[in-house]
């Protein structure tokens, strides 16, 4: 260990991969695994995609792209943001990167010193904190309960706030909760953040049009924000895209300089067959993007009712994303065998040993009193999950 670096020690291994590879290494035992643990739709990538794709091969999109994004995608995704949120970015002001974790960690990078302080409303997504001490900044995480739907006040943010506070990072529809945050509640976190002019906004979008409750709400409409934040977005979970690797961060012009500068370092541009499948998927039409979002609120309605049965699961309504967060610390102390559950990872790793069932405990996303279940999946396999974790949990003394 005396060769890596500080930086790298210091970082936490992804627990959602983590679990992931657990999982696939007892499948490939040949145990059948009900995987709940990954946050990637079952769905298969829109035909009409997948055909701009094979048609960008044959014209030959093989070579080096711009660092930035080829310019008819930035604006793609200038026309997207106009069109769906009512927001007005120019191409110029986009910057597209090889997935929104990428945006993400660019935007960072970009912003913050060493000993800047980010904001982090949690539970938050495994990545966040671990990005900020990338950068050598310091996580300062605002918890909100299952008992306020894991959704941060306006005033927690602002109690949080401190001479040091450089960024806050926000996630909605959020991962790991399924969190929504509405116009009104963001409007008033907006209010708050408009006295600290000097501390920098993160909105995370990815999950967007994963939404059950009627449309989606960007922290960017409200214009005091507007050159300080940076809107991220992609193509990864509205279109079933995970593997094509395409995000963007749109921003001021100062931002996507920083960011251009900081990628052309150490990725330059994306990939060039990718970047013409994910401009048609924005361009294109939006039938199937609704067709799975019809179809997740189904899975959702389903996986509730199935955990309000889980005796000991305390649980709420997820508003969009695909995750369920149920607080499942009545377990904690109970025993299997000599083994004793003394949280919520010693809980999702007796789920999948003994249930067969991946999931991912919530120390890592900021709650380790909850577990997450990605419902990303059939109804079958949700519902075989959920007897599966009811035997497993009934097992417990």
């Amino acid at each position: 260990m005396g060769q890596i670096s500080d930086r790298v020690n210091r970082l936490a291994a992804s627990a959602t991969f983590a679990m992931l590879q657990k999982s696939n290494e007892l499948s490939a035992q040949g145990v059948d695994v009900v995987n709940m643990s990954v946050g990637e739709p079952d769905f298969n990538t829109p035909d009409y995609v997948k055909k701009a794709a094979i048609e960008a091969v044959e014209q030959n999109y093989s070579k080096y792209s711009p660092v930035p994004g080829y310019m008819w995608l930035r604006k793609a995704c200038s026309d997207k943001l106009k069109r769906e949120n009512n927001l007005d970015y120019a191409p110029t002001q986009i910057l597209v990167s090889t997935g929104a974790k990428q945006s993400l960690c660019n935007v960072i990078m970009a912003v913050v010193n060493p000993g800047d302080e980010v904001l982090l409303p949690s539970p938050c997504w495994v990545s966040y904190p671990e990005m900020v001490k990338l950068a050598g900044g310091v996580p300062v995480v605002i918890k909100a309960g299952i008992e306020q739907d894991f959704k941060v006040t306006a005033a927690q943010i602002e109690a949080a706030i401190t001479p040091k506070t450089k960024a806050m990072m926000i996630c909605s529809p959020s991962n790991p909760t399924g969190s929504v945050y509405t116009k009104e509640e963001l409007e008033s976190i907006a209010k708050v953040l408009a006295k600290y002019p000097d501390v920098f906004i993160v909105s995370d979008e990815i999950y967007e049009h994963i939404n059950f409750i009627g449309g989606h709400q960007s922290l960017a409409q409200f214009s005091e924000l507007k050159d300080r934040i940076a809107v991220i977005n992609g193509v990864s979970k509205a279109y079933a895209m995970t593997g094509w690797r395409i995000g963007f961060m749109a921003g001021p012009d100062w931002l996507v300089k920083a960011c251009n500068k900081l990628q052309g370092q150490y990725t330059s541009g994306t990939c060039s067959v990718a970047q013409k499948a994910a401009q048609v998927a924005f361009d294109g039409p939006q039938d199937d993007v609704e067709k799975m979002r019809q179809v997740f609120q189904k899975r959702r309605d389903l996986i509730v009712s199935l955990a309000k049965e889980v005796p000991g699961f305390e649980v709420n309504n997820p508003q969009g994303a695909f995750y369920l967060f149920p607080k499942c610390d009545s377990y904690f102390g109970k025993r299997y065998g000599d083994k004793v559950i003394a949280n919520a990872e010693d809980l999702a790793m007796y789920l999948l040993e003994v249930g067969h069932v991946a999931t991912v405990g919530g120390t890592a996303f900021g709650s380790p009193e909850c577990i997450r279940f990605s419902y990303a999946t059939s109804e079958d396999k949700i519902i075989e999950a959920f007897r599966r974790v009811k035997e497993a949990l009934a097992a417990l003394k």
